[in-house]
Formats: C-alpha cells, sequence, structure tokens
C-alpha cells in the first residue's frame, strides 16, 4: 500500500512539472497513510522525483524512522490532515497564476461565480454556485501560519484548497485524484479570473 502511495506522489509531481506548475524545488505533495503522513523532502525538484525523496512524518511533522528532512511547510499538511479525516493527499503548487492572483485580490477570500469549470471542484453541480478561496497572507513562520489554518477552520471550514499570498496553493482531495482534479480545475478557474483582470473586468 505505502508503494502505491509514494508512486502516486511521483507521478503527480511529474504531472505537476509538465504543467509549469512546481518551479525549481518549490511545493510540496503528500498523501496520509494511517496515522502517519508521506510527504516530499525538503529540496527536491518534483518532476524528478523518486521513492528516496518521500519520508515518513507524524501528525507533528517529525520523521518517522528517516534521515531526509521535511520541508517546514509539511506542518500545514499535517495540520490539514487533522482537521478534516477525509482529506487523503494534500499538493501544494507555485503557479504563477495562483502566486500573482493571490497578491492582486486584497481581501482574505477569492470569490469565484458563473464558470462551467466549477463543477471540477467535489459537491458543485453548477456554475451558479459561489466557491470561495481563502488566501492567508504569507509567512516564514509556519507554526504560526498552521495555528491560522486552524482558527480559520473552526470559524469556517475550507473546501478544495485555500491560496498563501504571493506564494501558491495548498489544494487536497480525498485521494491523490481527487487532489489532482482539484488542482487542475482550480488552475484553470485562477487563470479565468487573472484573464479578467487583465481585460479590466475585474478592476
Amino acid at each position: 500500500m505505502a508503494e502505491q502511495l509514494i508512486q502516486s506522489i511521483i507521478e503527480a509531481g511529474r504531472w505537476i512539472d509538465s504543467q509549469g506548475w512546481c518551479p525549481a524545488t518549490g511545493g510540496n505533495f503528500s498523501v496520509r497513510d494511517g496515522d502517519s503522513v508521506l510527504v516530499t523532502a525538503s529540496g527536491r525538484h518534483k518532476g524528478q522525483l523518486s521513492a528516496a525523496d518521500i519520508l515518513r512524518v507524524n501528525f507533528n511533522g517529525q520523521p518517522v524512522e528517516s534521515d531526509l528532512k521535511p520541508s517546514a511547510e509539511t506542518l500545514l499538511h499535517t495540520a490539514l490532515y487533522e482537521l478534516d479525516a477525509s482529506i487523503g493527499a494534500v499538493l501544494h503548487t507555485h503557479s504563477v497564476t495562483s502566486t500573482v492572483l493571490s497578491r492582486l485580490i486584497h481581501k482574505g477570500m477569492l470569490t469565484l461565480q458563473g464558470y462551467e469549470m466549477q463543477k471540477a471542484l467535489s459537491g458543485n453541480q453548477s456554475h451558479e454556485e459561489e466557491i470561495r478561496i481563502a488566501i492567508l497572507d504569507n509567512s516564514q513562520d509556519m507554526p504560526l501560519l498552521a495555528e491560522i489554518l486552524k482558527a480559520g477552520w473552526q470559524v469556517a471550514p475550507l473546501q478544495w484548497g485555500f491560496l498563501v499570498r504571493g506564494h501558491g496553493l495548498y489544494c487536497w482531495g480525498r485521494d491523490m485524484a481527487e487532489a489532482r482534479r482539484h488542482l487542475e480545475g482550480l488552475e484553470f478557474l485562477f487563470a479565468c479570473e487573472l484573464e479578467m483582470w487583465r481585460l479590466g473586468v475585474n478592476e
């Protein structure tokens, strides 16, 4: 089972790299495996992952029987798994579109409506639904950012993903396949919104 989960991370990395959504060694990907998490090690290029680049951590983000170093951002992955037991995979990417859009929106929420592609997000049946994606201010203090995420979740649980301003996107799903679908759907929606900005519609 663990081998299949690791392979799902590797394959996601190759696909995401082919889209240009995770340049250099940015981003990190994970899957839940029972009471622990399999996650990419720090400083690894996501298009060139192998099983040797994946480690197991506990829900405190600490390595389990591994000398590899997890990214500090692993704490956001483990926070999500603790907040919602149905989350099985988390993808953190750094696309140009999500990064720029997160800086254009000065409010703490991006609202999307009127797009047929909204139906790529689980639970949505119509373009008339209102999609709300939280935007958190960036910080190098990952424990603080994780606490901000948890506090906001208690007020209103998030769905599908959230943006970190000037940084990128975190999205998730019940398994890797759903997380990948949510990522692709959100990137399309973000690209549409950014084009609307370019046209002056959202100014």
